[in-house]
């Protein structure tokens, strides 16, 4: 399977360009399945869900021949018969952002992890921030407080980085993806509504990861064909080797 992992979606030519290329046909032309099972943990989740699949730069407005609907969290109350058709069928998955631990969770409650290494070679994961980390080896992210439930949590710490408006207290807690590829990705690098995501407190998070990771902004995505990895960006990146 092919991915191409962003922070924000396909949010320049360059990105689009390179979805085009990985699906090998127009977006037209190719069916998609959304799954935005990653936003619910936020107050207002599911009207974010309703935005990030209608909303005019969402991942369901590109034009597809045809999109459905797929919740990881009903999964497993229903025949395998009834879902797992649909997505070897799919050309590719669209999966949204918000809360990495709950969504890399129900990848795996789901089933969905254990499928995607055996779907068809020119399939295209498509992720967006939560989507992107979720489906790496190891990933990092910080919490107010610490998210109700392990949901495969390998471990927290308390930690203090510099924001625009001083020094504050987080958990940063270390997840465990579905291990598709095998590097990591910090999404909304220096955006103005993640502060916490700077340059800076990304080097420190990525120091704990055991893995490269990629730092990424708004304008950037992460093409991976055959373990081949490219950087596509109009934007702002950088590589933390471990």
């Amino acid at each position: 399977m092919r991915a191409l992992l962003t922070s924000s979606g396909i949010k320049n030519d360059s990105i689009r360009d390179a979805l085009v290329e990985l699906l090998g046909k127009p977006i037209a032309e190719s069916s998609a399945l959304f799954i935005p099972t990653g936003i619910y943990p936020f107050p207002g989740g599911a009207g974010m869900a309703w935005q990030s699949i209608t909303g005019p730069s969402a991942l369901g407005n590109l034009g597809w021949k045809s999109l459905g609907l797929l919740e990881l969290s009903v999964l497993p109350s229903i025949e395998e018969d009834a879902w797992v058709p649909a997505v070897r069928d799919a050309d590719a998955l669209l999966v949204w952002g918000g809360d990495p631990l709950f969504l890399a969770d129900w990848m795996r409650r789901s089933g969905l992890a254990d499928l995607l290494p055996t779907l068809r070679s020119e399939a295209v994961y498509v992720g967006v921030s939560a989507g992107s980390m979720a489906v790496t080896s190891t990933f990092v992210e910080t919490y107010t407080e610490p998210p109700r439930g392990n949901h495969g949590a390998v471990k927290s710490e308390d930690i203090v980085f510099t924001t625009p408006d001083g020094d504050v207290n987080r958990t940063l807690v270390t997840g465990q993806g579905a291990g598709l590829v095998d590097f990591a990705v910090i999404p909304h690098l220096e955006h103005e509504h993640h502060p916490d995501a700077s340059l800076a407190n990304a080097e420190k998070w990525a120091a704990r990861i055991p893995a490269p990771t990629y730092a990424i902004d708004d304008q950037t995505a992460i093409k991976v064909v055959d373990g081949t990895v490219e950087i596509v960006s109009e934007g702002q990146w950088k590589l933390f080797q471990p």
